[in-house]
């Protein structure tokens, strides 16, 4: 099985994914949505989706499994049709910049003083909102998200 096959299985049977109907829609798409009925995720890729910040404690783009409070929701000036939510750890001093499209942070009703959880996958991490517990963003690891270029087929 390859790793496109991997990641298309991985990102359906996800929770609330449902199931396998959306592994069609995904592999006709380009990476920026999974989706299916009633639920919908975007998806980026590591590096161009966490920025550390200068207060947080390490400096790679690693981001922890665990409960992130939303200090700050804004345009990102740098990517058009982003919003950049600023991210503290609740429990200890982690804090980055995840950059979501406008409609992913509309989706999950994400507000400044809400908590995310991030769950780390095989794949990368998937971002939840604490309260409803969906899922409203992915971030594939960059290996995982250049399986799933388009690419034209040649026959």
């Amino acid at each position: 099985m390859s790793r496109l096959q991997q990641v298309l299985i991985s990102l359906a049977v996800m929770g609330g994914m449902g199931g396998m109907a959306g592994v069609p829609a995904l592999a006709a798409s380009s990476a920026s949505s999974a989706s299916s009925e009633g639920s919908s995720a975007s998806v980026g890729s590591l590096s161009t989706s966490v920025e550390k910040s200068s207060a947080s404690s390490t400096k790679d783009n690693k981001v922890a499994a665990g409960d992130y409070r939303i200090t700050e929701l804004a345009a990102a000036d740098a990517q058009p049709g982003k919003t950049r939510l600023t991210l503290k750890a609740v429990n200890g001093n982690d804090e980055f910049f995840l950059y979501v499209p406008h409609e992913a942070a509309q989706q999950g009703r994400l507000a400044a003083g809400s908590v995310v959880t991030a769950k780390v996958r095989d794949y990368g991490v998937e971002f939840a909102a604490a309260a409803t517990r969906e899922a409203f963003f992915l971030v594939l690891s960059d290996g995982w998200h250049q399986e799933l270029r388009n690419r034209p087929v040649t026959l």
